[in-house]
This record gives structure tokens, sequence and C-alpha cells, in this order.
């Protein structure tokens, strides 16, 4: 496996564990509950991750594919890491936001589900990249509508990011039912 993919799918997969002891925190009985009106539960935080995840699996192969079929060569640039300005603004929960339509959780799956779900869509963004192995995913881009063009390697430290800060959002709903 290239270097640069392996080094993305180290974040993506640290980023994972990060989530998943996150979402160990909560009990069990728990996760499908909402810490306070117009919250998400824990069950719908994953699912939205789902969701965003297969969103952008779906973009990153339609730009992978794109670029193939415009003889995308073999990589030899270096990897240009997602911007710390990004990063930092991607993690930070001080400022909320509102997730569009496509992506909010229809709050039909319980942790379990989701969790799968979840995991679905980060099997479909490694198997995607990992496709295109070896290829110039330096020189793939895709739009954000927030953050941007990003690389293939961006978007991934992109939904690393957007994984932790949901591990965080996590943390919070444990901290709100413990208390409750």
């Amino acid at each position: 496996m290239h270097p640069h993919i392996s080094a993305v799918f180290a974040r993506l997969d640290e980023a994972q564990a990060t989530l998943r002891a996150a979402v160990d925190r909560v009990p069990e009985r728990l996760r499908m509950h909402k810490p306070a009106e117009h919250r998400w539960s824990v069950a719908e935080v994953l699912e939205h991750l789902a969701l965003v995840e297969t969103r952008f699996s779906k973009q990153i192969a339609d730009a992978i594919a794109t670029a193939r079929l415009s003889g995308l060569g073999p990589e030899q640039a270096a990897r240009i890491s997602l911007p710390e300005e990004i990063a930092t603004t991607l993690v930070s929960r001080t400022k909320p936001r509102i997730a569009p339509e496509a992506a909010r959780p229809t709050g039909t799956l319980d942790a379990a589900q989701a969790w799968a779900a979840f995991q679905r869509s980060g099997d479909t963004i490694r198997e995607t990249v990992g496709a295109a192995d070896g290829l110039a995913l330096s020189q793939v881009t895709y739009a954000h509508p927030f953050f941007g063009t990003l690389t293939v390697y961006q978007w991934v430290e992109l939904l690393s990011g957007h994984r932790v800060r949901h591990a965080e959002q996590i943390g919070e709903i444990a901290g709100q039912l413990a208390g409750a």
C-alpha cells in the first residue's frame, strides 16, 4: 500500500478507535436516549456518521473514476495534509452546526444497527481509496460544500476529524445522561 494511503488510513483507524471508546462509555440501555430535546442520541450520531461517510465515499469514488478516465497516473507528489485551520474548525464543538437534510439521522436504527451501518460506510471508504492504490490521488479533488476543494487524502483526513468531532459529542451525551 502506498505510504500516503497508509498514513490517512492510520488516522481513520485512530479516529474510529476514539469513537468506539466514546460509544462504550455510554451504557447500552442509554444509547437510544436523547440527552435533551433537539439533541441526538448516540445511535443518531452514529447513523449521521454512516450517512455522511456513505455520501462522501460515493463522491470520492466518482472523482477517482473521472480521474482514471482522464488518464490518472501514478502517485509522485508529496501528500499535503488537511490544512490545520480546517482540522481545527472541524473538531471544534464551540460552534454548533446544523447537518444538511441528507445527513440527518432518521432515528430508526438502534445503536448496534447504527454502528454496523457506520462500519460498512467506513469499509466502503477504505475499499474505494484502496482500489486506487498507487494512483496520483493527490491530484484527485472534490469540493466540500463548506471547506472547499480537497484531495482524496484530505477527504479521508476530514472524515477522520469528523469522527473525532462526534466522538466528543458522544462524550458530552454520556456526561449529560449520567447527570440526568
